[in-house]
């Protein structure tokens, strides 16, 4: 008798959509005191040795001051630049050869940019704007575009009669879902937006907060947020991670972190934010160190009120704090006090 062997499958874990392990992006500029076109030059560190990794379908909220690195880290995920130091990689591979080679990647990420108007030819109708990544990918035949477009439109709560319209026309809101149904046209799976509702009223605030985050779940986008509005990370993003000068110090869902943070930072932000009926709460003491002339040990114990002796001597690395969450703090802040573990 013949006896069926079974057959024990294992599956591969899924790559990240993006992972970037020890980033490094130094910028050459003019020792002080220099000519500009000066050769003598220092390196300006935008970001130190940053670790992040963004799982397909999630929603992620990257938070920070201006000058924090956000935007240096963007072009960085994006592909714009290449880093100075460590590997950013999307989908296991390295992010400028995904970029290089093929549309994939072109056709996969879009992009929605903090200057709507700014990333849209004035000269050509809305209909053409949005219709140009469906030619340039071939989704759909030219005789099928009009539909799609429209289609498009309705999905961004636009009318079909926008599409004969030119930007000059629109409002700042009507521009910003112009610019999504546009990323989306190219039917990505990853959506990157920076600052997407910033400079809007309150309430189109809310309904463009409300449509990504419809987007997101129906569609079952992979979202990275770019914003310094807490507000905005706490309703549109499941998780959050928070920079200071050039460096992720903390990351985890997004309510755990700010319902309990765990780095003084992440709460001096969140005690920041102001609140109805309250009063303006006080600024973050001190000012942002320059990027050229880092304080020793942490970064932050310049402005940190409970820093401590080693603070000034040590300087902390991203490490496990709890469930999912990490923290790069020689004295989080927990009941115990504990110390965070260097993740390895």
């Amino acid at each position: 008798m013949i006896m069926a062997q079974t057959q024990t499958q294992t599956t591969a874990p899924t790559a990240p959509v993006f992972e970037l392990i020890e980033v490094e992006q130094v910028f050459p500029v003019p020792r002080p005191g220099r000519p500009f076109m000066s050769r003598d030059t220092v390196g300006l560190r935008a970001l130190d040795g940053v670790r992040l990794r963004i799982a397909q379908g999630a929603s992620l909220a990257l938070v920070g001051e201006s000058g924090s690195g956000k935007s240096t880290l963007l072009r960085v995920l994006l592909g714009l630049d290449a880093p100075s130091g460590g590997r950013a990689l999307y989908r296991g591979k390295p992010i400028r050869e995904a970029r290089a080679f093929g549309t994939g990647f072109a056709r996969d990420v879009a992009m929605v940019y903090q200057d709507a108007r700014g990333s849209l030819d004035p000269r050509m109708t809305v209909g053409a704007l949005v219709a140009e990544p469906l030619r340039h990918f071939g989704i759909v035949p030219k005789g099928e575009e009009a539909a799609r477009v429209a289609q498009l439109l309705d999905r961004v709560g636009l009318p079909a009669d926008a599409a004969t319209r030119y930007p000059s026309g629109l409002s700042g809101g009507q521009i910003r879902r112009v610019a999504i149904a546009r990323a989306l046209a190219s039917e990505p799976s990853v959506l990157v937006a920076d600052e997407a509702v910033s400079g809007l009223d309150v309430s189109t605030q809310a309904q463009l907060l409300t449509l990504l985050r419809g987007l997101q779940r129906d569609m079952g986008l992979t979202l990275v947020f770019i914003t310094h509005d807490l507000g905005v990370a706490s309703y549109l993003c499941e998780e959050i991670a928070i920079m200071y000068l050039g460096r992720i110090v903390e990351t985890g869902p997004t309510d755990a972190v700010l319902s309990h943070p765990a780095h003084p930072y992440a709460a001096a932000l969140r005690a920041a934010a102001p609140r109805f009926f309250e009063p303006i709460p006080e600024p973050l003491p001190g000012e942002i160190p320059s990027p050229l002339d880092l304080p020793k040990g942490c970064r932050f114990s310049s402005r940190c009120t409970a820093a401590q002796e080693d603070c000034r001597l040590r300087d902390p690395q991203l490490g496990q704090h709890g469930a999912g969450r990490a923290v790069a703090c020689l004295h989080p802040l927990t009941e115990t006090g504990a110390q965070a573990s260097e993740i390895r």
